[in-house]
């Protein structure tokens, strides 16, 4: 297992659709448990295999709080199938934006098929945090990240940040 670098916006290959999983074998176990090491060791809970360079549709999530009390879930080729009308709105941030935060409004509830660790198809019925963590996942396999829900001039604001930030770090 290990801690991989986390690709940041601005970013070319963030903007990819993710290529589905054809079977999950040992080798997409290995990328989840990296993935897994990954998102911990960056505090956050939710990561998708785009954010660390692999095109493929997969996102693994702990929205535990408490760290001696791990609850991961691994989603493979996941498929939203119903949304609630109802909104919830959540503080988001992500890894491959750091330091930005922004109030998104997503559906409240969502159905969401998948394959586990183990290639077993499941379904699962989130709601709240866990919901909105899927949902916002599952944007970065479309090429989505949740700047784009703001406003052309919030959005233009925080990649200009973030480019400022890169070229500052590349010169160190």
């Amino acid at each position: 297992m290990a801690v991989k670098p986390i690709l940041t916006e601005p970013n070319k290959l963030l903007r990819n659709i993710s290529k589905p999983v054809e079977k999950v074998t040992k080798k997409e176990q290995k990328l989840m448990d990296d993935m897994l090491d990954t998102m911990y060791a960056a505090n956050g809970i939710g990561l998708a295999a785009i954010q660390i360079g692999v095109l493929k549709r997969i996102i693994v999530i702990d929205i535990n709080k408490d760290p001696q009390k791990k609850n991961p879930q691994y989603f493979v080729n996941p498929v939203i199938k119903n949304k609630n009308l109802e909104k919830t709105t959540y503080e988001e941030g992500c890894l491959s934006v750091p330091n930005q935060f922004a109030e998104i409004d997503r559906p409240s509830k969502c159905d969401v098929e998948y394959l586990d660790y183990n290639g077993k198809k499941k379904t699962l019925k989130a709601e709240g945090l866990l919901a909105t963590c899927i949902q916002h996942e599952m944007d970065h396999l479309e090429g989505i990240l949740f700047i784009d829900y703001l406003s052309k001039l919030k959005k233009s604001m925080i990649v200009k940040k973030l480019s400022k930030l890169k070229s500052n770090t590349a010169i160190l």
